[in-house]
């Protein structure tokens, strides 16, 4: 009989997945509950996540496998590709046979795959950090973006330390999530920081502020320091997609040009 493991989509139960997949029974298929369409002839079995369980994968890979590999994987979940989890299992069936060479191995055919939607995920986390454009609400700081992937937890360990003092909250349009960060250490001496995602019911909405002088000034220097003879559309749009730009200041018309 064909087996599909059911998990609640978070990291520790794919990896609770991966657990059962070894020291129950062999999985088929990975795939998240809520998103799972039933199959004639096909099994399914609804994971709970287990957190010791999890861990222990986590650790399996971190010294069978390597950290780069435990990077890779973490990448790959966060991507936007419906069919991650299984991508994963096999990547992690040959890294548990292969150890720390199967990274090495970029042509194979169940370790490509990863890699290519890993890398995706990186590039977009190092797009948005340099993207990524923040408004002041008089309490805190707020920021809007619409990534192609889940990539709110990479971020909120950059601005957590980059603006370590502010109170900030980043938002995700497209999956209706935020992180929210107080301006606070967890102890004292501790570089862990608090942050949260939550989910959210509609789009955060504010009370209007009227114009913001330093985007003004932002929007004004992004135009004045253009050369228009050197302008080139292509390359501009290779680095700042289309996509991306809903949220960027710069792309804004000036107030005295409205």
């Amino acid at each position: 009989m064909v087996m599909d493991y059911l998990y609640d989509g978070s990291f520790d139960g794919l990896l609770t997945c991966i657990y059962h997949n070894y020291y129950l029974e062999k999985a088929d298929g990975i795939y998240v509950q809520e998103l799972y369409q039933p199959a004639l002839l096909i099994e399914s079995y609804s994971v709970v996540t287990n957190e010791q369980l999890s861990s222990r994968v986590y650790k399996a890979i971190e010294d069978k496998l390597s950290d780069e590999s435990l990077h890779h994987i973490y990448h790959a979940f966060l991507s936007k590709y419906v069919d991650r989890e299984n991508i994963i299992l096999k990547y992690l069936r040959l890294g548990f046979r292969m150890g720390p060479r199967i990274d090495s191995y970029h042509t194979h055919p169940d370790v490509q795959p990863l890699h290519k939607i890993a890398r995706k995920v990186t590039t977009e986390v190092h797009r948005f950090l340099g993207l990524l454009r923040f408004t002041d609400n008089g309490s805190f700081l707020h920021a809007r973006l619409a990534p192609d992937h889940n990539i709110l937890c990479m971020l909120a360990d950059h601005f957590a330390e980059r603006l370590r003092n502010e109170r900030w909250i980043i938002e995700d349009e497209k999956r209706n999530l935020a992180v929210i960060y107080d301006g606070m250490t967890r102890n004292r001496g501790s570089k862990q920081r608090h942050w949260y995602i939550i989910c959210l019911d509609a789009p955060l909405v504010y009370p209007a502020q009227g114009c913001d002088p330093y985007q003004e000034l932002w929007k004004l220097y992004f135009n004045r320091i253009s050369i228009e003879s050197r302008s080139n559309p292509k390359l501009q749009t290779q680095f700042v997609p289309l996509r991306y730009r809903g949220n960027l200041v710069e792309f804004e018309p000036l107030m005295n040009e409205t």
